[in-house]
């Protein structure tokens, strides 16, 4: 886009905030290299998962994000409006299921994009669309039935961390506060799209508490990850030769371990999301 005109994320078609949504998933799905994950590198510690297999993954979701964002502009906060989403939420996990053959690629990322497509459809900045997410994560879902403890929710109870909901519910900060922070002045500093991306994943992964991690390895392998992201980061981030090399050490480490950070994944591309959308008072053009 060339022009300078500011737009309002919260006045954008439904349609364009999911565009924006599967772009960003598209994005995370290609970025290499990338430790835990598949990326064009291979598929880590992921054995059942493609680079073509998530992108397929977010394809489908392109409509259940949409129908989430269409859905907050017809409902207020409140009940109604969360049991709205569950039900448009396990459509979208059943849509993704058939695609993948029964892999759950994204269903995490269901959860945070729906969330804050939500968020964008009915706020002017990026706060303001994190706040709305938030309430919404807080409120019961009156309509779920029962199903099975995930593998998130099991590393919580057994171990206290947080995961995804207490993410939302507390307005995901870290996109707000640490995913957007660290692209843009990433980006500020003439780094590369990819190389501003993996500085984020980075940033996401030294802090999050991860129960992807946590499910596979316990609390010691969350703080492994915490400490290597940050040693990638303490050497310069993903431009330097130093911290490339921690980087690749990272990747060599969480496959020999089977370790998988698929919660910063999920982070790291709802961070792309909002980067991308014309916010109230940002120009949609990029640097």
């Amino acid at each position: 886009m060339t022009t300078t005109e500011v737009l309002d994320v919260a006045g954008l078609p439904a349609a364009q905030i999911a565009t924006a949504a599967v772009a960003a998933l598209h994005t995370e799905a290609l970025l290499t290299p990338k430790p835990g994950l598949v990326d064009t590198h291979g598929n880590a510690s992921h054995p059942d998962m493609t680079v073509d297999l998530l992108r397929a993954s977010a394809d489908a979701l392109f409509g259940p994000i949409r129908d989430c964002a269409i859905a907050a502009r017809e409902l207020p906060v409140g009940l109604a409006l969360r049991a709205r989403l569950g039900a448009i939420g396990r459509a979208g996990e059943h849509r993704m299921s058939t695609v993948t053959g029964g892999v759950n690629t994204h269903r995490g990322a269901l959860w945070a994009l729906g969330l804050l497509a939500a968020g964008a459809a009915t706020a002017h900045t990026v706060p303001g669309a994190a706040r709305v997410a938030a309430q919404i994560a807080y409120l019961p879902d009156v309509a779920a039935p029962e199903r099975a403890i995930s593998h998130g929710q099991r590393a919580r109870l057994r171990h206290g961390t947080g995961g995804a909901v207490t993410e939302a519910a507390a307005g995901f900060p870290h996109v707000v506060h640490i995913g957007l922070p660290t692209l843009r002045a990433a980006r500020l500093q003439g780094h590369d799209p990819d190389s501003a991306a993996l500085d984020t994943l980075m940033a996401i992964m030294a802090s999050l508490d991860d129960t992807c991690v946590v499910h596979r390895g316990g609390p010691s392998a969350l703080t492994y990850v915490h400490r290597c992201a940050a040693d990638v980061l303490d050497a310069g981030g993903c431009t330097t030769s130093s911290g490339r090399r921690l980087l690749e050490r990272f990747c060599r480490d969480a496959d020999r371990f089977g370790l998988s950070m698929g919660g910063s994944a999920d982070l790291l591309a709802a961070t792309l999301f909002y980067d991308s959308l014309p916010w109230n008072g940002e120009s949609t053009c990029r640097p």
